[in-house]
């Protein structure tokens, strides 16, 4: 009968854990079911939140980045620049809120016709005409203002253009005179302009095979542009003003190198245009004479220096630029002449007179010519100096 007792008590025992048990787990899933219905009211919070925030972004980037900045701004599209290229270059140019939704605006619309060049965009303008300028193309040349602007003086030699371009770019003179000097691209810039630039890539003992072809003239430089290509775009320029007379040139017997020495010499000896193309005709006579040119700008050229008069002893510096000692055009020219003085040398006035020498009065610019060299000395004594 005891055992009996004990037996019923331990089955009690047994169901109350059990229904302990029962009741824990059913706790538990409460609790975990309360927390997942948590979670998924989270989720579905997030998830709305994040696509009315998504929505409002994407409504916004297509509206433009500022209605009020009428500013033009200059962006570069290159040639084979994809869609998602495209939107990236106007998302840093400030012209564009989101590359991501102007990419997806033009794969939704499904444009494909975009055009590489020079463009100018506003803040102020909308996607739709945004995409309209791109389908109509750009411009091969930059087309806004420039950041500063580089100008080649007349006669000025590369030592000088280097001081220029210190001011105006980021671009040392050292930097400039070492790329003077790059044999690469001097080859690939001959290969842009052979015409022009064969004569000078062969001759001999020259201090800069681009000295003289640098062309005077105001060129514009926006920032980020390469010194190769503003150089490339002075050359350009000189190739561009010499195009009509490589026939009279060559007609001439002269190379493109041994006219624009002459033109670098004609255009720092003469002012008018009449003494430069007599200037001119006395170097012809000189050089079917088989004399030395001895024009003092030669001279100043290896001493690096101007000076109103040389000494002696300068003239006979040793250089192959010396054209005192030398007879013959030398290595190259020895500035950036004008095309004006070009045209003097092509067109040298009154060579039946004979002419081999001339001087210019200090003080009034005139210019005195002679036949020979008493007559020359009687000039320079007449006119005190």
């Amino acid at each position: 009968m005891a055992n009996s007792d004990k037996n019923k008590q331990y089955e009690r025992s047994d169901n109350d854990q059990v229904s302990q048990k029962k009741h824990q787990r059913a706790s538990e899933r409460r609790v975990v079911n309360s927390i997942a219905g948590w979670i998924i009211v989270i989720i579905v919070i997030l998830i709305l939140t994040f696509g009315v925030l998504g929505y409002n972004y994407v409504q916004e980037s297509l509206q433009p980045l500022n209605s009020n900045n009428h500013q033009e701004i200059e962006v570069k599209i290159p040639v084979g620049s994809s869609n998602k290229e495209i939107a990236s270059r106007l998302q840093q140019k400030k012209i564009i809120r989101s590359a991501t939704v102007f990419n997806y605006y033009v794969k939704s619309h499904n444009y494909t016709d975009f055009q590489a060049g020079y463009y100018t965009f506003k803040p102020s303008m909308t996607l739709t005409q945004i995409v309209a300028r791109l389908q109509k193309g750009g411009s091969s040349e930059h087309i806004a203002q420039p950041d500063h602007n580089v100008l080649v003086r007349e006669g000025v030699t590369l030592e000088q253009i280097g001081d220029a371009i210190s001011k105006k770019t980021p671009y040392s003179k050292k930097q400039f005179l070492a790329l003077m000097k790059d044999q690469k691209f001097l080859k690939q810039l001959q290969n842009l302009y052979p015409q022009l630039l064969e004569s000078t890539m062969k001759s001999k003992n020259v201090r800069y095979h681009l000295e003289g072809y640098l062309f005077p003239a105001t060129y514009p430089y926006y920032n980020g542009m390469s010194l190769k290509k503003l150089v490339t775009m002075m050359v350009a320029k000189t190739n561009q003003e010499l195009t009509p007379y490589y026939e009279q040139i060559k007609t001439k017997d002269l190379t493109v190198q041994q006219a624009l020495t002459l033109a670098s010499l004609v255009e720092r000896e003469g002012v008018t245009e009449k003494d430069r193309r007599m200037i001119a005709g006395v170097f012809f006579n000189r050089l079917d004479e088989n004399m030395p040119l001895q024009s003092d700008i030669s001279v100043m050229y290896v001493l690096n220096k101007h000076k109103r008069s040389l000494t002696r002893k300068e003239t006979r510096v040793k250089s192959p630029y010396n054209l005192y000692k030398n007879a013959g055009f030398g290595p190259g020219p020895f500035n950036s002449p004008s095309i004006n003085s070009v045209l003097a040398v092509l067109n040298p006035a009154e060579r039946d007179k004979g002419y081999l020498y001339f001087v210019a009065n200090l003080k009034t610019g005139k210019v005195y010519y002679s036949t020979n060299y008493s007559q020359h000395l009687e000039t320079i004594s007449s006119i005190g100096q």
